[in-house]
This record gives C-alpha cells, sequence and structure tokens, in this order.
C-alpha cells in the first residue's frame, strides 16, 4: 500500500502503506546490517500489551519463511486482489497453508486511486457503480480463498486527507456493498493529522467516520495507517498498546512502514534498517510492514 495526501489544497504528499516488492540483495544486505530488534514472545503468538503483532506486505515470502515468521507475528495481511503497484497476486490460494501454519488474517481488497476513479467517471461509469463492481470482486474472491462468512475485508484506500467527493462516493459504495453480502466492511485509511480549517486537523479515518455517521451506513471496522514517531514505537516488535495510536476503536493499526518516511519517523529512525525499510526478526531478506491487531484474528478469518 503507498497512501497519498488529497483534498484541502494539499500538495500530494506520501503516507504510506504495504511493502512493495520483493526483497532485494541490496535490501538483504543493509537489513543484515541493522537488523530489528526482536523479542521473545510468551503464548498466544504475538501476544504484546494492548494488542497482538501481526504484518503485511505485497508479495508472499514463501511458505517456509511464512512458517518462521509465525514465530513472532500473530497474524498477516492477505491480499483478495492484486495489491497496489502488482500485476499478480502471489497471495491467492495461499489461505489453507496459513490456516494450518495457525495464522490469523487481515484481509485486504486494493481500491482505485482518485485519478482511476475519475477516468472511470469520465467514460460513464460513476464512482458508485465502480465501487459495486469491485466490491463483487473481493467477496467473489473471498469466498474462493475460503473465507467464512462475516470475515472483515478491508478496502485499501491508498489516498489520505480530506476525501475528495468522488472518493468518498466510492468508498462508501464499496463498504456498503461487502455489507450487504455475507462479509463485513473495513477500510485501510490515514490516521496521519493534516490541516482543516484555522487550528484544526482531521484524519481520513476521522472524515470516514463522520461520514457514515451523518449517513447511517453500516459500521466499518478501520485498519489505521500512522506511522509518525511518536505515537508508532518504529519498527519493533515492542509495540505500545493499540490504544496510543491516536485514533479510538481500532481493529488494526500499521504502525511501522517499508521504507520509512523520514520526515515522520526521525525520532525513531534507528530502529529502522540502514536503506529505511523494517525486516522482520531473523528474517534479514524479508522487509514487511508492521501491524498491531485487537485480536490474533483481525477479519475474523479463521
Amino acid at each position: 500500500m503507498r497512501l497519498d495526501i488529497l483534498g484541502l489544497g494539499l500538495a500530494t504528499l506520501m503516507i504510506g502503506g504495504c511493502s512493495h516488492g520483493s526483497s532485494s540483495s541490496a535490501a538483504s544486505t543493509a537489513g543484515a546490517a541493522q537488523p530489528v530488534a526482536s523479542a521473545m514472545l510468551d503464548t498466544p503468538t504475538g501476544a504484546v500489551a494492548g494488542g497482538y503483532l501481526g504484518f503485511d506486505r505485497n508479495d508472499y515470502p514463501g511458505d517456509e519463511t511464512m512458517s518462521g515468521l509465525h514465530k513472532t507475528f500473530a497474524f498477516t495481511g492477505y491480499w483478495l486482489t492484486n495489491p497496489p503497484g502488482e500485476n499478480a497476486n502471489s497471495w491467492q490460494g495461499k489461505r489453507g497453508v496459513l490456516k494450518q501454519q495457525g495464522w490469523g488474517f487481515l484481509v485486504l481488497a486494493n481500491g482505485r486511486l482518485d485519478a482511476e476513479i475519475l477516468k472511470a467517471q469520465k467514460h460513464g461509469t460513476s464512482p458508485s457503480e465502480l465501487a459495486r463492481k469491485d466490491a463483487a470482486i473481493a467477496v467473489a474472491a473471498a469466498r474462493s480463498e475460503g473465507f467464512p462468512a462475516h470475515t472483515i475485508l478491508f478496502l485499501d484506500q491508498e489516498e489520505g486527507g480530506l476525501l475528495l467527493e468522488e472518493q468518498a462516493a466510492y468508498l462508501l459504495a464499496w463498504t456498503e456493498a461487502v455489507a450487504a453480502s455475507d462479509y463485513l466492511a473495513g477500510v485501510y485509511a490515514s490516521g496521519q493529522p493534516v490541516p482543516n480549517g484555522p487550528g484544526q486537523t482531521i484524519t481520513t479515518v476521522q472524515d470516514i467516520r463522520s461520514r457514515v455517521k451523518a449517513k447511517h451506513l453500516h459500521e466499518i471496522a478501520i485498519f489505521d495507517a500512522q506511522d509518525t514517531c511518536p505515537p508508532a514505537p518504529g519498527c519493533t516488535v515492542q509495540a505500545k498498546p493499540l490504544s496510543t495510536s491516536g485514533e479510538p476503536n481500532l481493529t488494526a493499526w500499521q504502525y511501522s512502514q517499508s521504507p520509512r518516511r523520514p520526515e515522520l519517523t526521525r525520532s525513531c529512525a534507528k530502529t529502522y534498517a540502514a536503506d529505511g525499510n523494517c525486516y522482520a526478526p531473523g528474517f534479514p531478506d524479508t522487509f514487511l510492514d508492521m501491524d498491531l491487531g485487537s485480536s490474533p484474528d483481525p477479519s475474523h478469518g479463521r
């Protein structure tokens, strides 16, 4: 995932998201030079003060690596569709082996950038129509992968700040379409405050919640992207409680991203590898985004 700030007349700003691409030899060397601090965790796997450790990344790391990662992490992000910027989905068909390994799930579906929504609209497809088509694809993929009824499917909202009207129309039509199925709706969105008038700020999460409340729509589970240090602790498995993220009532918090955003992570820069990525404890070739969940299975996908 990779989030941009839009709206409010602000210049586009990258806010972060799921780790992109495969590990390279350069990344591996950097990760080995400055690995993330690891910790021996008591059972249940991934349990820490105030939540459960998890991770997400665009590329599937491999069955053997996933087995090893489960010694530290309770849950994993799981893509139903091609991740952002990717032409294929390497997670497809892996739910069975991951469930057997004991993983919990944070189930993800790629959303649309504002430019894509506007392009479709220009060609006669409204934001709501586009959203319903995309939601149907995500629901079909969840069923094909064997996720049970009431699993939460999280829409990846890549662009942050105050939502533009077409973005809001797309996002809310997607969540309503999923809520009308036998699955539950969630959204991955920015918890990074941005200016919203004199002396005021707003986050994308707050904007979404206010729109849902105003329209009396189905409740949306929130996966908050907020890697600013503080409140984020940086690339470490010594996570802070979920309640310290800055947003209340979260299902999950993405508190560390690969690569890090230098302007927001200066105070915790030393927790990241020299190349700016966050590497899994004991796996210097595997960079990822670190998450904290309210449950070892945040999407209830087991």
